[in-house]
């Protein structure tokens, strides 16, 4: 799929196979174990990897043959949490969307913006499936490493609302094969302030960036 260098890293990335699953495993665990008490991690059981594995939507990173990191797509089902009815898409549209799923890095080789670089790998293969037509994907306020990450691939916000038995989610979404331009009005939020980007997104309007200003974290919309 893909082999050269990421920041100085040597890499070999293709789409893994039901021959990586304990790889696959090896590295969500070192993540894990890794993380700071009190982190909230949802791990991803065999079945799930399983699911992955069979679609085809999950591709590696390899340095001298050891898999170092992964990110995953999610042919999803199409139940009442589907991410296409958050943003108003018709229930004939829902088969053709797609989800941005899991990202696991091995923290010893952080700093080599996998992450980011897994993602723009990913999102150029999707560009060329007519199989979809959208991507969308949900992340929470304030993970801002995961806000950047989906910023940086061109995803915007299209909803705001709780998801997952009450968790409060930012639904991103991103089309593949049209391109989206507002209309030229801008305003700046608060990322603390729910109620004013949940006015805005029902108005027509879309989160497409972030900055830091002091100690405060703003969202521009865009219509």
């Amino acid at each position: 799929m893909w082999h050269g260098e990421c920041n100085g890293l040597e890499l070999d990335v293709r789409h893994l196979t039901d021959m990586n699953l304990t790889a696959i495993e090896a590295v969500q665990q070192t993540v894990i174990a890794d993380l700071a008490e009190g982190s909230h991690y949802q791990a991803l059981t065999t079945d799930e990897f399983m699911k992955l594995l069979s679609d085809q939507t999950i591709i590696g990173a390899f340095h001298k043959d050891a898999l170092i990191a992964f990110r995953a797509l999610l042919i999803p089902p199409l139940d009442d949490e589907h991410l296409g009815r958050d943003i108003g898409r018709r229930e004939d549209e829902l088969d053709r969307i797609i989800y941005q799923e899991v990202t696991n890095v091995d923290p010893s080789y952080r700093g080599y913006r996998l992450q980011q670089h897994l993602g723009k790998l990913l999102m150029e293969e999707l560009s060329q499936d007519e199989r979809f037509d959208l991507v969308c994907a949900t992340v929470a306020p304030f993970n801002i490493p995961s806000l950047k990450d989906k910023f940086v691939l061109g995803l915007r916000i299209g909803a705001l609302k709780q998801k997952y038995g009450g968790k409060l989610r930012y639904i991103f979404m991103k089309e593949l094969h049209t391109g989206w331009r507002p209309l030229g009005e801008t305003a700046w939020l608060e990322m603390s302030d729910t109620d004013g980007q949940v006015e805005l997104l029902k108005t027509g309007w879309y989160g497409t960036a972030m900055k830091r200003v002091d100690e405060t974290w703003l969202i521009q919309y865009e219509r």
